[in-house]
């Protein structure tokens, strides 16, 4: 089940940071190590930090994107310690173990974790659908990025081993695979366009409505079958609108 988890790091600055969390990883016996433009990498400082997991930098994947990164995620989750002025929905390392490995088992994931410094970007975390949250020191909430990855990973490696919880979809609830990363970003830009097509959306108000869309779709976890009924609904509404500008 590890194997379908990615662990995302975005524009790290230190290769030592790199070379640590993929001593993190095996430990914890997950392999999937995805980098987006870091500043220095390969290098012989990620090397010694490894300390014997060369194999997880080797088979690491490096990424100019965080998009494509996630490309073909249904499930990506932002890890940040700071506040948002627009509220994400929250996991910890523990109910993020249990959505991913028992409650939703078999979705290609991805867990994202930003800059040393800064973390991740607004604009980053739209493309997730929760926040994961490390409960620590309010006075000192600063995580070592690799200190970070440990802790997930750990909750990750000790719920693998938990037997996983029956479907309980009613009706055909769970039949359809979730909707991958790619698919929900051409669903995004479909609906701002249908947006402003139907004069709902003005440019002034248009990012911060948006945020909120995709907070809205991103909590539902849209699969296949449910995107395509949304975008016939979108592709109806603009015909209908060109039909009666006509």
């Amino acid at each position: 089940m590890l194997s379908n988890i990615k662990i995302v790091l975005v524009e790290t600055t230190h290769p030592g940071n790199i070379g640590a969390v993929a001593r993190a990883m095996k430990n914890m016996k997950m392999h999937n190590l995805y980098l987006v433009a870091p500043k220095i990498f390969p290098s012989a400082d990620a090397t010694s930090r490894a300390s014997g997991a060369d194999d997880v930098l080797a088979k690491a994947i490096v990424c100019p994107t965080l998009q494509e990164a996630i490309a073909d995620c249904q499930l990506v989750i932002g890890a940040s310690a700071r506040g948002r002025t627009i509220s994400w929905p929250e996991l910890s390392p523990r109910e993020c173990a249990e959505k991913v490995l028992i409650n939703e088992p078999g979705n290609k994931v991805a867990i994202v974790f930003g800059r040393e410094n800064s973390g991740l970007k607004n604009h980053e975390l739209d493309l997730c659908h929760f926040l994961l949250r490390i409960p620590c020191n309010s006075e000192y909430s600063s995580l070592n990025i690799a200190a970070a990855v440990q802790v997930v990973c750990y909750e990750l490696f000790v719920s693998s081993g938990l037997p996983a919880k029956e479907n309980i979809f009613v009706g055909d609830k769970g039949e359809e695979c979730l909707a991958s990363a790619t698919q929900m970003e051409s669903f995004y830009t479909h609906l701002a366009e249908a947006l402003s097509d139907i004069g709902f959306m003005h440019p002034a108000k248009s990012k911060s409505i948006m945020r909120r869309l995709r907070r809205i779709y991103n909590r539902v976890q849209l699969d296949t079958k449910e995107l395509d009924i949304l975008r016939g609904i979108l592709r109806m509404s603009q015909g209908h609108k060109r039909n009666n500008d006509a």
